[in-house]
């Protein structure tokens, strides 16, 4: 079938996006689904950091690609072996395959799926192929086995998790990687208690969940830092108790000095070493620093061994809030419905799919905390 999609030619593209215009809107040719993948109407998609990280260079991928990896839809076809689902169901997709089979999916850690990764990796679906080509007939490949910023996409049936049809699709879709990340970072993979203490480091979509996050789990002080001082106003209105301008060059000292010495969980999700640096500063003794943000690759910090061993410290890596898509996805809508995650609040504009590059710019001047696509 012929499809509207936004193809990245290239990277990394200089900015403003609104000028180089990295995302191109084309007409593709998208192949049936094939056996345990689906055909997906997309109703909405988000745009994320992890996508522009692709279009700057951050994440090199291969390209010509689809980018869009947070996204909600229809079910509009199905192909062989795919019994568990209907055409009209609406659905979530996860921003990774889980194959069930493999060793960290059978321990219950399907954020480490071995061939979901490799998947991603090669910008495959799960079954290794590609289902999108472009015009002049070159094969287009997947971003994260969904490529959401298309009309249509054929997507795994491993990358899919049902919902109720009462939930809006823009809400729906933030549940993909926004709130699966932020919220998952926060009680899987920090399991934090009633009474404890949070910092969260970065208020961007992902950031902002894990308040919400936060504060769905009881946590007593919860801290926000980022450096555009209308997140800090927006995640007060969410829960935060404590807000500081990452900017300030005493942040370390006024957080630990607010907290009594640092908080029990402080969590990066800035995407960067140093601001992972500055979470581990501000945590205190006994306590766990986690980070779920991307960072480039060669990125690297610098840490004191000592304070591991004599403060029994704990670094901890989050991804994909070490969910289980079709376990904790439910979970969270059902918190979402009760009034107890209001995702809802963290939609900054919606728009069709031409205005893709400067909703892009948007967000990477930190103007938009989600910007949603709708179709």
């Amino acid at each position: 079938m012929r499809i509207r999609a936004a193809v990245l030619r290239t990277s990394p593209v200089a900015k403003p996006y609104a000028d180089t215009r990295p995302l191109s809107i084309e007409t593709m040719e998208l192949a049936p689904p094939q056996r345990d993948e689906v055909l997906v109407k997309i109703a909405a998609a988000g745009l994320c950091h992890s996508d522009l990280s692709v279009i700057n260079g951050d994440r090199p991928r291969q390209t010509p690609m689809v980018l869009g990896h947070e996204a909600s839809g229809v079910v509009a076809e199905l192909g062989p072996g795919v019994t568990d689902l209907a055409v009209g169901d609406h659905v979530v997709m996860s921003f990774l395959p889980t194959c069930g089979l493999c060793p960290s999916c059978l321990e219950g850690r399907a954020q480490l799926c071995g061939p979901g990764q490799a998947a991603n990796g090669a910008g495959t679906l799960l079954g290794g192929g590609r289902r999108l080509t472009c015009d002049d007939g070159t094969d287009a490949y997947h971003l994260c086995g969904v490529s959401g910023f298309g009309e249509y996409a054929v997507i795994s049936r491993r990358s899919i998790v049902k919902i109720d049809k009462d939930i809006p699709f823009v809400d729906a879709a933030l549940f993909g990687c926004a709130v699966m990340t932020g919220v998952g970072t926060v009680v899987n993979t920090c399991q934090v208690r009633p009474g404890q203490s949070v910092a969260v480091l970065g208020l961007g979509g992902v950031g902002l969940s894990a308040v919400l996050g936060a504060v769905a789990a009881g946590a007593d002080r919860i801290v926000a830092l980022d450096i555009a001082p209308q997140k800090l106003e927006i995640a007060r209105s969410l829960g935060a108790t404590d807000t500081f301008l990452a900017t300030d060059p005493d942040v370390v000292e006024r957080v630990r000095e607010a907290t009594g010495g640092g908080v029990d969980y402080a969590v990066e999700m800035v995407g960067s070493a140093a601001a992972l640096e500055t979470a581990y500063k501000i945590t205190r003794r006994g306590g766990t620093t986690a980070t779920g943000g991307l960072a480039n690759p060669n990125a690297r910090i610098s840490l004191s061994p000592v304070h591991l061993v004599a403060e029994e410290r704990s670094i901890k890596g989050s991804y994909m809030g070490s969910c289980v898509p079709p376990r904790d996805i439910p979970r969270y809508m059902s918190l979402y419905k009760r009034g107890r995650l209001p995702v809802d609040r963290l939609l900054s504009s919606t728009g069709p799919l031409e205005g893709i590059n400067e909703a892009f710019d948007k967000l990477d001047r930190g103007e938009v905390v989600r910007h949603v696509i709708v179709y």
